[in-house]
């Protein structure tokens, strides 16, 4: 076959709807298998695209959720600092009265002692309970120490000394300065005498 009879053929062919060889569907050119091979590996660089990117968002997401709840903790921390400030902003005054307090025991225990002295007793009690309402209004507490047992969070043992009594052994048997706390915080704490 000549090449003008096979070029004729090759007309006739696709005029009829017949394949050349070069071109029967089972057969691929090359320039699309190429393409084929790009688009695959443009599909394979994208996947790996999206996957980074994934893990870049669960990374940041992470981060962000780590830094909201050290906020939030931060946040607390404040409030509850704050509050306690508020709460014991009176302590400073409070523990410098704690003198005078000392001072009305001390006058009232001179008073007892001695006679005739009724109209100043009175006076000086009056005086002192009004005091001691106005330290309790203000959320003050005496320390009840006196035959209780040592407490180290409650007590200053100042020494100690042969106990009165089988039963007051490890106790309190008199108190030196007494003790007083603030909201449930001690801010002085009770000078005792031991009994051993």
């Amino acid at each position: 076959m000549t090449k003008g009879e096979k070029q004729h053929t090759d007309k006739t062919n696709k005029k009829q709807g017949k394949h050349t060889e070069e071109e029967k569907p089972g057969s691929k050119s090359k320039s699309k298998v190429k393409s084929q091979k790009a688009h695959k590996e443009d599909d394979h660089k994208k996947d790996l695209l999206i996957e980074k990117l994934r893990g870049q968002i669960e990374k940041e997401n992470d981060r962000y959720l780590r830094l909201s709840a050290e906020f939030d903790n931060f946040r607390k921390r404040t409030l509850k600092e704050k509050a306690d400030l508020t709460k014991y902003a009176g302590a400073d005054i409070l523990l410098s009265l704690l003198p005078v307090i000392d001072d009305f025991d001390r006058a009232i225990q001179t008073l007892n002692t001695t006679e005739d002295n009724g109209h100043a007793k009175d006076g000086m009690k009056l005086i002192y309970s009004k005091f001691k309402d106005f330290l309790q209004k203000n959320s003050l507490q005496e320390i009840d120490a006196m035959h209780k047992v040592f407490d180290t969070d409650l007590h200053e043992a100042i020494t100690k000394i042969p106990a009165p009594k089988k039963s007051l052994k490890g106790k309190v048997v008199d108190v030196i300065e007494k003790g007083y706390m603030l909201n449930g915080k001690v801010i002085r704490y009770a000078k005792v005498v031991i009994g051993e």
